[in-house]
């Protein structure tokens, strides 16, 4: 990888892991606060992921236009719209794992790379599920 690549890369995910910090997106707690619907519902992060939605909105529409990225590779959007059964599936082993740990991707690789328990479990799992994923997939259909 080119160094200015790298260093865009490294600049856009520390940038990428502030905001989750500042968000209050890797504090399990509070994402579990935000979930909690029927308890003590926290609806801080509703205007995070309003404001996420938002930015994403218009950064895909810009980019659905361009052929090249700002740094020259090839712009590799999704083209299917279809809805599967390994979609929705996919979908809601996220979300059921995302309400039972309160910390999705993201914010678990912020936990870990603090050396937080709580996230280096979460990214031991989250890789053993992509491992299983790698040998069930060819037998899916």
């Amino acid at each position: 990888m080119k160094p200015v690549k790298l260093f865009t890369a490294f600049a856009i995910g520390l940038l990428f892991g502030i905001g989750l910090i500042v968000s209050g997106m890797s504090n399990p707690a509070k994402v579990l606060g935000f979930l909690d619907l029927a308890g003590a519902w926290d609806p801080s992060l509703a205007l995070v992921m309003a404001g996420a939605i938002g930015v994403g909105f218009f950064a895909f529409r810009v980019a659905g236009g361009r052929s090249q990225s700002l740094l020259g590779d090839k712009m590799q959007l999704p083209t299917s719209r279809e809805i599967t059964p390994r979609l929705v599936l996919g979908s809601v082993l996220f979300g059921v794992g995302w309400g039972l740990a309160g910390i999705c991707p993201g914010p678990g690789l912020v936990l870990a790379g603090a050396l937080i328990p709580q996230g280096l479990l979460f990214v031991g799992a989250m890789l053993a599920g992509m491992l299983l994923y790698r040998v069930l997939d060819p037998l899916l259909p």
